[in-house]
């Protein structure tokens, strides 16, 4: 029996990924492993693995969810070491760029810049460790939500849009 992995995502327009995918040109020689320009998107639920029989059913949900719910703006602010809460000391494990949370959802939109090569990090003298904490502003419309399907590959996740479902207007 055959599984997915599956997650319902929201895809950032092209202007917008490019700009984020950019922010490594800024920090050429830091060891982190940068997400792949079309990878970048704002997860909204991980659902895991989930056999062909059951992904009707993912489906049905995630379009009743959309269904819901109306188009809404996304605001990024800042890029940053994620997960926010690391403590000082502590090994950040990526990169994220943040945005404003989103009340009726009760988000609060991080997207995977990049992830750290944590035995590489701790190799450099913690005063030479860059600091980022990276004002932005960029903002988007979002009208749809994906179910994605993510396939682990040595050169990194390959995502492919299942299906899209629309938001209300």
């Amino acid at each position: 029996m055959k599984r997915r992995r599956v997650f319902i995502a929201i895809n950032l327009p092209e202007d917008i990924r490019k700009e984020l995918a950019g922010y490594k040109e800024k920090w050429p020689e830091f060891p982190i492993r940068w997400t792949k320009p079309e990878n970048l998107h704002i997860t909204l639920d991980f659902i895991g693995y989930v056999a062909d029989e059951e992904l009707l059913e993912v489906c049905k949900k995630t379009k009743e969810i959309a269904d819901k719910h109306n188009f809404f703006e996304i605001k990024l602010f800042k890029i940053c070491y994620g997960p926010l809460g690391f403590r000082s000391g502590q090994t950040p494990r990526m990169i994220w760029a943040i945005g404003e949370k989103i009340k009726e959802l009760n988000l609060s939109p991080h997207i995977t810049l990049g992830r750290i090569r944590k035995w590489e990090w701790q190799r450099i003298e913690p005063e030479e460790r860059p600091s980022i904490d990276e004002e932005i502003d960029l903002s988007f419309s979002v009208d749809s939500i994906e179910l994605m399907e993510s396939v682990l590959k040595k050169g990194g996740p390959e995502y492919t849009i299942l299906e899209s479902y629309n938001l209300k207007t």
